[in-house]
């Protein structure tokens, strides 16, 4: 057989492409009152306003892991997960780790949606070729740090309350009608540069995604939050000005990270490939 890829549902991962390369995504929780909806298992609310969201648990990334091992028939299992500094799952997937005597390899993408995504399916593909553990492991982790995550939202409240940005930024966000926009650093969403309105910030959006780029060959995302349109729009700047896209993505942020972006939001994700990359 070969190496398993594991990732969680954060990763925004079409679920075309995850059946296409045998990516197995563990699904995240969200809260309402007394109900856990399981992401990609229940139907989730349309309305995701006063929801909550929480993290795998160890034991269930144990047996999810070792369904993964069962299907690589032993060679191995890798799992990457969203960053973190933004849930519990790596460390939870750390300690179900343990359970497996090295056959399991855990990376935390320091990374959410396609930045996690990108890096998970290439692992994938990568197995696919018979790769063994430990570059099926190099390969995701390598993925995961060549990526940049951008994020645009209309208010930081939601993700405030959540704890995914300091009070002090949303603050900030609030001022004058301040528009941010945030990245992703070593794994945490903080504050890259301010504007004044959305149009503006937007703009700066695509400038740095077209900065971060460069003349790479790179893959790119771009999710949204019931704002397709805008993704859209977003997705067909980026490709006129980037001279060497591989790969484009417009997708819906999933709903355990449309929790705390709430509705408007856009995130872009841009990832220089390797050079074996076909």
């Amino acid at each position: 057989m070969s190496v398993v890829v594991v990732t969680d549902s954060s990763a925004c991962v079409p679920h075309e492409s995850s059946e296409a390369c045998g990516l197995q995504v563990v699904p995240l929780h969200i809260l309402r009152d007394s109900t856990d909806f399981l992401e990609g298992v229940d139907t989730i609310p349309d309305d995701l306003s006063g929801l909550s969201t929480a993290g795998a648990s160890p034991a269930e990334l144990t047996e999810a892991y070792g369904r993964a091992l069962d299907l690589s028939q032993g060679d191995g299992v890798v799992a990457v997960h969203i960053s973190r500094q933004l849930s519990s799952t790596w460390d939870a997937g750390r300690q179900a780790a343990e359970e497996f005597g090295g056959k399991v390899r855990i990376v935390d993408s320091a990374s959410t949606g396609m930045g996690l995504g990108f890096p998970a399916l290439e692992a994938a593909r990568f197995a696919a070729t018979g790769s063994p553990l430990d570059l099926v492991y190099d390969r995701a982790v390598d993925v995961a740090e060549r990526g940049r995550a951008f994020i645009f939202v209309d208010k930081l409240d939601q993700l405030r309350r959540g704890g995914r940005i300091s009070t002090a930024a949303a603050l900030l966000g609030t001022a004058l009608a301040m528009k941010p926009l945030l990245h992703l650093v070593d794994g945490k969403l903080v504050l890259k540069e301010k504007t004044r309105t959305s149009t503006k910030a937007l703009a700066r959006l695509v400038d740095a995604a077209v900065e971060r780029a460069g003349r790479s060959r790179v893959a790119i995302a771009v999710h949204h939050m019931k704002a397709r349109e805008r993704a859209e729009g977003i997705a067909a700047q980026l490709s006129e000005r980037i001279p060497n896209v591989a790969e484009t993505v417009v997708t819906d942020f999933s709903a355990v990270l449309g929790v705390h972006v709430g509705v408007g939001a856009i995130g872009v994700v841009v990832c220089p490939l390797p050079e074996d990359v076909p």
